[in-house]
């Protein structure tokens, strides 16, 4: 059977997200059944979560990352509640219905799952048919920057990833316990790519994992500058300088499309295989 692109990675603007290369630019895998896009879906979406635990986005018990599954496209992966991010591997992973059933026969061996990334990520994954990746942690800056109730500023290039393409909800509603709460979260997304909690930290979802890794450490750094810049402006009596409108726009087409996204996640995965030894094996039989 003839190798078939994986839709999970679809993606259009590539001329001007990788019009900064010269060469011909690294493809999205490509998969010879949707048994062996699965298998790769775990294995990239546990290599999300151990990178998560090493940037130290973890809080307790708090944080989820889901993808929809590529099988029945009704059903997400997500963490056990309870295991620490930098633990996880692919066979820990539960398979979740959007009406919040756990696929036991499918899912690793603890099939708790937590209610707030139940009601988040099932109300997102309904209602965005393109995100195929979500993730909200408890980061520190995220968290912090969430407290203003206000988007970023369009101070550095970094930031213009997120020029017009992301939210604030600005009304904290408690731990996400009920249908309502997510889908006011979902309402204050709408077809952005991020969204910044107020009172609660930041939450990405696009079409892969790569890209929704790169953009929630992008959008924590860019907070972590943000709030730097707003401390030293205020400090010495000055201003932060904005990015003009023009070149936002020119920016966010090379730096903020799923596209750029994607690539520009791949080297944490690089560095995690590196260091951990282990990379998917394409030619084992799914």
């Amino acid at each position: 059977m003839a190798p078939v692109a994986t839709e999970a990675y679809s993606d259009t603007p590539k001329a001007a997200a990788l019009s900064v290369a010269v060469g011909k630019p690294l493809q999205p895998p490509q998969f010879t059944s949707k048994e062996q896009e699965r298998a790769w879906l775990k294995f990239r979406l546990a290599q999300a979560f151990r990178l998560f635990g090493k940037f130290g986005y973890d809080e307790g018990v708090a944080g989820h990352i889901t993808v929809r599954d590529t099988i029945r496209t009704d059903c997400f992966w997500v963490n056990p509640f309870g295991k620490h991010f930098s633990l996880i591997q692919p066979e820990d992973l539960i398979l979740v219905d959007h009406h919040g059933v756990v696929q036991a026969a499918e899912s690793g061996p603890n099939t708790l799952l937590n209610k707030a990334a139940f009601m988040i990520h099932s109300a997102i994954h309904t209602a965005r048919p393109d995100v195929h990746c979500a993730a909200h942690s408890h980061s520190v800056y995220g968290r912090a920057f969430s407290t203003l109730g206000k988007p970023l500023d369009m101070i550095t290039q970094d930031s213009c990833a997120f020029y017009e393409d992301h939210a604030v909800y600005t009304q904290y509603g408690g731990v996400v316990l009920d249908e309502e709460e997510g889908q006011h979260i979902v309402k204050a997304l709408g077809n952005k790519k991020a969204v910044i909690l107020q009172n609660h930290g930041l939450l990405v979802a696009t079409n892969s994992i790569e890209a929704t890794l790169h953009f929630f450490v992008a959008l924590e750094k860019s907070c972590q500058v943000q709030l730097l810049a707003d401390a030293a402006a205020a400090g010495t009596g000055s201003q932060t300088k904005k990015v003009s409108e023009a070149e936002c726009k020119l920016t966010y087409n090379v730096v903020g499309t799923h596209t750029a996204g994607w690539f520009s996640g791949l080297p944490h995965f690089q560095v995690l295989e590196a260091q951990e030894g282990v990379s998917f094996d394409f030619g084992a039989t799914q």
